[in-house]
C-alpha cells in the first residue's frame, strides 16, 4: 500500500523517496504461490458448514491474484518486446537439471491474465455451493496457481509438473460435485489427460538430455539446440497427441462432452475458459517454437484437423438434445480455428489463433455459466422439456442472446475478429498452394454457417418453443439475479471491447507472434532446401548410374 502513497506525502513522513515496484519484483512467482498458499489456509477458516465465510475468503484470494497479474502486466511487461520478460530463475534441483524458471512473453501474458480473471468469476459463480464448500474452494484456488504456472514456467520439466498439478483438482471437482454420471466422466478425464501426459514427460526427457552432458530443460536452451529433423518429428508427434487431448482435437475429444455434461457451472467456466487454452498455448510454445523443422512438415495436418474439428463438432452439436453437450461440441468446433491459425505461416493467421483462444475463453465461460444458471431454475438439461420460458425469464433470455451472438461471431464481438483474422491470414499464406487454401477455407466456412443455425435454434427451443404447460406450472422460474448479471457483464465487457477495438489485445502479443512466425518461416526454407538438394542428388545419381547389362 505504501507504494501508492503520493511521493510528496511519503517523503514528508520518512524523508525518503521510495523506489517503485517494477519488473524486478517476483510478480509471476507471487501469482502462482499466493493462491496455492491461500488454499492451504482454507481448512482453518471458521465456517458454519454452508460456506458463507469460506466463499468470501476464496473470492478475496482470487481477486488479489487477479490484481497481482494485472500488476505484472502494468509494471513489468512491455508489449513491444518479443523476448522473455518478468524472468525469475532459482536453482531447484541442479543435479536433475530442474530450476524454478518463470517468465512471460506475448504468448503467455494474455493467458495468465485470462486465467486469473476467469478463476475470480468462477469463485463468484460458485456462490451457491454448500456441499463440502471448504474442499470445493480449496481445489479452485489450487487450480488457479497451477494453471497460471502452466503459462508462466520456462522449464519443460517444471511445465510437466504444473500440467499434472491441475489434473487432481479437476478430477475431484467432477467426481464429487458432478451429475449422475460424474464417476464415469471424472475417470475418463483422468485416463485421457494423465495418459497423454506421458508423452510430455518423454519428450521433455529426450530434449533435456539431448547432446549429452548435464540435463537442461529451460525453454531458452532448448530453442537453441540443433535438434535433427527426425528427432523433432518424433517429439512433435508425441506432443501433438498430448496437447491434442487437451485442446481437444478430434478424435481425442470424447472426454470433453462427458466432463461438461456432468460438471457444475464454475467447473464449466474453468474447463472452457482455461483448460482448453492450455492445449493451444502448448502447441504454440513447444510444437511451433521449439520444434520448427517438424512444425514445417506437420502444419498441413494441423489445418486438416482444424477443419475436421469445425465441421464434425458443429454437425454433432446439431444432434445434441442435452444443453451442456450441445455447448461442449460448440467449444470443440471453435477450437478448430485455433488449429488452423497455428498451422498457418502468416503473422495474421497465428495472431488470430491467439485471439481466438482468448475470445473463446471469455465466450465459453459465459455460455457455460448461463447453462448452469438455467439448470438451477429448470432442473433439466433436455431441450425437449424446455420451451416458452422467455416470458418469465426475460433478463436471462437477453443474456443468453448476447452471449450466443458472441459465439456465432457477430461483428462487433471478439469472436468475429479472431475468426476473420484466422481466415484472412490463412488464405493469404503463400506457403500453401492456392487450391489447398481454397478447399480449406471453403470447408471451414461451413462451420461459420452451421454455428448460428444451431445456436439460434437452441435459443428458440428454450425461450420461444412450444410451451410445456406441466413444466412451467411445476417450476417457479426466477429471472437473473444481480450476481449472475454481474458475472455475465464482466465477461461481456472484454468480449465487446476486443470486438470493437482488437488492438486492445493484439498489441500485447504481436511482437512475440512475429518472432515465432519468422522462426517457422526460416524452418520452411531449410526444409524446402533440404528437399531440393535431396531431389537434385537423386536425379544426379540416376543420370550417372550405368544401365544394367543385357
Amino acid at each position: 500500500m505504501l507504494e501508492y502513497l503520493p511521493v510528496s506525502v511519503w517523503a514528508t513522513i520518512t524523508g525518503l523517496v521510495p523506489e517503485p515496484i517494477g519488473a524486478d519484483f517476483p510478480w509471476l512467482s507471487l501469482s502462482i504461490f499466493f493462491p496455492i498458499l491461500g488454499s492451504l489456509l482454507v481448512p482453518f477458516i471458521p465456517d458454519d458448514g454452508e460456506g458463507k465465510q469460506v466463499r468470501w475468503y476464496a473470492l478475496g484470494i482470487a481477486l488479489v491474484t487477479f490484481l497481482i497479474t494485472v500488476g505484472a502486466y502494468l509494471k513489468g511487461y512491455d508489449p513491444s518486446e518479443q523476448g522473455l520478460q518478468l524472468s525469475e530463475k532459482v536453482d531447484w534441483l541442479p543435479g536433475l537439471g530442474l530450476v524454478w524458471a518463470v517468465g512471460a512473453d506475448g504468448m503467455s501474458m494474455p493467458l495468465i491474465l485470462l486465467t486469473s480473471f476467469i478463476t475470480a468469476l468462477a469463485v463468484l459463480a460458485a456462490w451457491p455451493v454448500s456441499f463440502k464448500p471448504k474442499l470445493f474452494f480449496f481445489l479452485i484456488l489450487a487450480m488457479d496457481g497451477g494453471q497460471i504456472a502452466v503459462f508462466a514456467v520456462q522449464d519443460m520439466l517444471l511445465f510437466f509438473l504444473a500440467w499434472e498439478l491441475e489434473l487432481l483438482p479437476v478430477y475431484l471437482l467432477l467426481a464429487i460435485w458432478g451429475g449422475k454420471k460424474r464417476q464415469y466422466a471424472a475417470t475418463k478425464f483422468i485416463i485421457y489427460t494423465a495418459g497423454s501426459s506421458l508423452f510430455i514427460l518423454l519428450a521433455a526427457l529426450a530434449m533435456g538430455f539431448f547432446g549429452g552432458g548435464s540435463p537442461n530443460f529451460e525453454f531458452t536452451h532448448l530453442a537453441n539446440q540443433d535438434f535433427g529433423s527426425g528427432f523433432q518429428l518424433l517429439c512433435y508427434a508425441g506432443l501433438l497427441i498430448a496437447f491434442g487431448v487437451k485442446l481437444p482435437v478430434v478424435p481425442l475429444h470424447t472426454w470433453l462432452p462427458d466432463a461438461h455434461g456432468e460438471a457444475t457451472a464454475p467447473v464449466h467456466m474453468l474447463l472452457a475458459g482455461i483448460l482448453l487454452k492450455m492445449g493451444g498455448y502448448a502447441l504454440l510454445r513447444f510444437n511451433a517454437q521449439l520444434l520448427p523443422l517438424a512444425h514445417a512438415q506437420f502444419a498441413p495436418l494441423l489445418i486438416v484437423l482444424g477443419v475436421v474439428n469445425i465441421i464434425y463438432a458443429a454437425l454433432t452439436s446439431f444432434a445434441q438434445r442435452n444443453l451442456k453437450r450441445k455447448i461442449a461440441y460448440s467449444s470443440i468446433s471453435h477450437m478448430g480455428f485455433v488449429l488452423i491459425g497455428i498451422g498457418s505461416f502468416s503473422s495474421l493467421g497465428t495472431s488470430g489463433a491467439m485471439l481466438q483462444m482468448i475470445s473463446h475463453g471469455l465466450i465459453g465461460a459465459s455460455l457455460f455459466f448461463l447453462v448452469g444458471a438455467t439448470y438451477d431454475r429448470t432442473r433439466t438439461l433436455q431441450l425437449d422439456e424446455m420451451g416458452g420460458v422467455g416470458q418469465k425469464m426475460r433478463i436471462m433470455f437477453a443474456l443468453w442472446t448476447v452471449c450466443s451472438l458472441a459465439s456465432l461471431a457477430l461483428p462487433g464481438m471478439s469472436g468475429f475478429v479472431s475468426e476473420l483474422m484466422v481466415f484472412t491470414g490463412f488464405v493469404t499464406d503463400e506457403v500453401y498452394t492456392l487450391p489447398f487454401r481454397i478447399v480449406i477455407a471453403g470447408l471451414a466456412a461451413i462451420g461459420v454457417i452451421l454455428t448460428p443455425i444451431y445456436l439460434l435454434s437452441m435459443l428458440r427451443e428454450i425461450f420461444f418453443g412450444k410451451e410445456n404447460v406441466e413444466f412451467l406450472s411445476n417450476r417457479e422460474l426466477v429471472d437473473a439475479e444481480p450476481r449472475e448479471i454481474y458475472v455475465i457483464s464482466s465477461l461481456l465487457v472484454p468480449i465487446i471491447g476486443i470486438g470493437l477495438y482488437p488492438r486492445l489485445m493484439t498489441e500485447t502479443y504481436t511482437a512475440s507472434i512475429d518472432g515465432l512466425v519468422q522462426r517457422d518461416m526460416a524452418a520452411i526454407e531449410i526444409v524446402n532446401q533440404t528437399t531440393k538438394d535431396s531431389s537434385s542428388a537423386k536425379k544426379f545419381y540416376l543420370s550417372n548410374s550405368s544401365a544394367p547389362a543385357m
